[in-house]
């Protein structure tokens, strides 16, 4: 039971941090418009995928996972 408590309150805090992140993104201007991030504009078409923003919040969310776990 003390598991899913642990469980719970991480999920909450991980949630919490999303929101604020959401809440401030367009604050944080750099976040989307890295280097290797695929934007491809066409006359009524716009692709974009944060390819290099994706690689960095997943090495963030593994460090701290990490931490975490120790």
């Amino acid at each position: 039971m003390a598991s899913l408590g642990k469980i719970l309150l991480v999920s909450g805090l991980l949630l919490a941090g999303a929101g604020l992140l959401v809440l401030f993104a367009d604050r944080i201007g750099w976040l989307g418009k890295l280097p290797g991030d695929i934007i491809v504009k066409r006359e009524n078409f716009t692709f974009y995928f944060p390819l290099a923003t994706c690689i960095l919040i997943s090495i963030v969310l593994s460090l701290l996972f990490w931490l975490f776990r120790k």
